[in-house]
């Protein structure tokens, strides 16, 4: 019997090429996303690469009324991976409101359903920007959680806690926080990607449709950090590997491996690039000429950071597996499929 996985924001980047990795693991996938930030057409990208296509809802799931009626609808729902929420550190300092309502809304319209239709099992999606700009690095999971440089940081932040206060009190209930950092990169199909709507709020689809002559120039905001080439520093992990994680944290809540019922782990590659060394290994690996400018450093960003793995390389038994420069070029080869460029 499939064990049904509920996804939320699954139509978006990083829910899309989860619900194919969950598929492609046996897992029967419902999709709830309210298309806010992503194309009703990326279900028929999944069923293509998957060869299944995903059950689907459309609705917010800040609206209780909506989500109630949605678990009552689908009573078989076994684990939840929520995704959905606002996300552009840029947007959430001009909007702190919009994201604290979305963001804490909507998960705690999910816990109420968890308790109310007896679901034990959550991944969360949270966010390395949980540790704020870290003293010492690289970052592990005993690295203290910082004042949150954005309101959107900070919802991630507020989650965790929301979460772990919950699993203190509901001890059937099981959650996994999972703290990414810097996801990038296309599935090798090129048929999903990153796909945002309106300017984009991330470095890679600036690069791509910049090299797609999309746009005139690259902006790098800032040149004055102290890195060795002046530009923050990230660790960039291919959206793919990080696909992979979920799943691999899912089976931990099926099978009841965790230690406790509230863990979290952060997935990264470990290693941490500059913006710069992003920009030149794209040209390295694609030919393409990039134009770029240095302008401000922008609210809200950090200097640098970059990940520990190896609790979740020992504990979860994943590691990211791709290159930075195979990363790059399956952005590269997703962005020239959108625009249809040979």
């Amino acid at each position: 019997m499939q064990k049904q996985i509920l996804v939320t924001g699954g139509t978006g980047y990083i829910g899309s090429h989860t619900v194919v990795e969950l598929q492609n693991s046996g897992f029967k996938v419902v999709i709830v996303d309210n298309l806010s930030n992503s194309e009703i057409s990326v279900l028929s990208a999944i069923e293509k690469i998957s060869g299944i296509r995903p059950d689907f809802e459309q609705f917010d799931l800040s609206d209780k009324t909506l989500t109630d009626a949605f678990f009552d609808k689908y009573p078989k729902i076994e684990a939840i991976i929520h995704f959905a929420a606002f996300k552009a550190v840029g947007e959430s300092v001009e909007k702190p409101l919009e994201y604290y309502r979305n963001n804490l809304n909507s998960l705690m319209n999910l816990l109420d359903n968890m308790k109310r239709c007896g679901i034990a099992h959550m991944v969360f999606s949270s966010s390395c920007t949980v540790y704020g700009q870290p003293d010492i690095l690289p970052v592990t999971e005993s690295t203290p959680r910082k004042p949150a440089e954005s309101p959107y940081g900070n919802t991630k932040a507020i989650c965790e806690d929301i979460l772990r206060d919950f699993c203190k009190v509901n001890s059937q209930t099981n959650c996994i926080a999972l703290r990414y950092f810097n996801p990038i990169g296309a599935h090798p199909s090129a048929l999903i990607g990153e796909l945002p709507l309106g300017v984009p709020a991330n470095l890679v689809p600036f690069i791509t449709q910049t090299a797609a002559g999309l746009r005139k120039e690259l902006s790098i905001f800032g040149d004055d950090y102290n890195t060795p080439d002046g530009t923050a520093i990230r660790d960039y992990i291919n959206v793919v590997d990080l696909a992979m994680a979920h799943v691999v944290a899912i089976n931990r809540l099926l099978n009841n491996n965790q230690k406790n019922n509230f863990e979290f782990f952060n997935i990264g590659t470990g290693q941490g690039n500059s913006v710069l060394q992003l920009v030149k290994t794209f040209i390295q690996v694609t030919g393409v000429n990039l134009p770029y400018k240095i302008v401000g450093r922008r609210a809200g960003d950090i200097e640098k950071t970059w990940a520990d793995t190896t609790l979740a390389n020992s504990e979860l038994g994943w590691k990211a597996e791709k290159t930075l420069e195979e990363t790059l070029l399956s952005a590269w080869m997703w962005e020239k499929k959108i625009r249809d460029i040979k």
